[in-house]
């Protein structure tokens, strides 16, 4: 089945059910065959926590106020002393431009994900980060279907590690990739090297040496990253192994063509998006390909997952619902469908309600496939 043809509503589905293993397509078992050779293990320091640095927010109206806009305080946190008296602000420098401020964690390295929230199709993409002072700076730019530049709500997503943490609890990785497929920065807790190849036009092939297992475990996250024009990048398959994992990362412009540009990819198993596992405390995500594979669909309380809806879904995740706290989403399968968020996520009685929402390329809402994750900071 293609992400772009519709997908039924689905009942709830509980975490623990086991499913039958996602298949692979032929070229994405060609493509871990050329990219196995190329893992090289390197050093790290024993001991290191991991992430090093990092922050969320949550833009919780598309046209701030005032410059040093302080959104949401409960759904933004970070790495920095005293978070709640150090808020996260925002500029907006024009229609759909954003500069998030993330104070204190300044540094190099790193990746950024963002995820759009709201019911009209427009997307939100990164268009750079970097230090500015003590601090930390993420470019965003949203728009609207066909490419116009539209202001938007959204989710955004700053860490960095480094080291190999111990212990070694569930698995972490992520990379920063060029058009061409050179990596820009890259991380990967068991030590190893990630690796990306450039398969075609706004296709890439990601290889995480020593990361999940033969069947399909944790959650992966895509961002495109593009400084000038409307991009989107998704997961356009996975193929998992015993030695690592294969991804597939497929990017498109604003009109859904296939189209060269720059990315962010993170992958975690029991493991935060942004990298952690004690503390938070508080963490879960699902992935939904037709069905939900068990090994996909965590929550860190032990509690049951469940899917429900279609457009948009409904993801009920229990007893892990603690401000503050964030989402992402990811679209997944062929094609140029994207997703986000419908609205922002509701607490109720210790239960986290998300709520992705899929568009095909026209901006339409569709019955789509996707990879979700929420952590709360605690």
């Amino acid at each position: 089945m293609h992400a772009g043809t519709a997908v039924p509503p689905v009942r709830p589905v509980p975490a623990d059910r086991a499913l039958r293993a996602v298949r692979a397509p032929l070229l994405v078992l060609a493509m871990l065959a050329a990219l196995l050779g190329v893992s090289l293990p390197v050093a790290g320091p024993a001991n290191a926590a991991v992430p090093d640095r990092w922050g969320f927010a949550f833009l919780d109206t598309p046209t701030p106020p005032t410059p040093g806009y302080v959104p949401d305080t409960s759904r933004q946190w970070g790495s920095w002393p005293s978070p709640a008296a150090n808020p996260v602000r925002v500029d907006q420098l024009g229609t759909g431009s954003y500069v998030v401020h993330f104070p204190l964690i300044a540094g190099p390295g790193g990746i950024a994900h963002v995820t759009a929230v709201g019911r009209t199709g427009s997307w939100c993409q990164v268009r750079g980060w970097s230090t500015a002072g003590t601090g930390q700076d993420v470019s965003v730019g949203c728009y609207r279907p066909g490419g116009a530049p539209e202001d938007t709500r959204f989710t955004v997503l700053y860490t960095t590690s480094s080291g190999v943490p111990a212990p070694a609890v569930g698995g972490y990785g992520y990379v920063y990739a060029n058009t061409t497929g050179a990596v820009i920065t890259q991380y990967n807790s068991t030590g190893g090297t990630n690796a990306v190849g450039y398969g075609g036009t706004g296709v890439w092939k990601v290889w995480l040496p020593g990361l999940g297992q033969a069947t399909p475990v944790g959650n992966i996250e895509v961002t495109a990253v593009d400084p000038v024009n409307g991009a989107r990048c998704k997961v356009a398959d996975w193929a998992p192994s015993a030695s690592g994992q294969t991804v597939v990362v497929n990017c498109y412009n604003a009109a859904g063509a296939p189209y060269d540009t720059r990315w962010t990819l993170s992958y975690a198993e029991k493991r935060a998006v942004h990298g952690a596992a004690l503390p938070p405390k508080s963490y879960g995500y699902l992935w939904f390909n037709g069905g939900v594979p068990g090994g996909t669909n965590f929550n860190s309380s032990g509690g049951v997952n469940t899917l429900a809806g279609s457009v948009p879904y409904t993801v009920n995740l229990p007893n892990i619902a603690v401000p503050s706290d964030t989402a992402q989403v990811t679209a997944f399968g062929p094609g140029p469908d994207y997703c986000g968020l419908a609205t922002p996520w509701a607490r109720s009685a210790g239960t986290v309600n998300l709520y992705p929402l899929c568009f095909n390329s026209s901006g339409a809402p569709i019955a789509s496939r996707f990879l979700t994750a929420y952590t709360s900071a605690f």
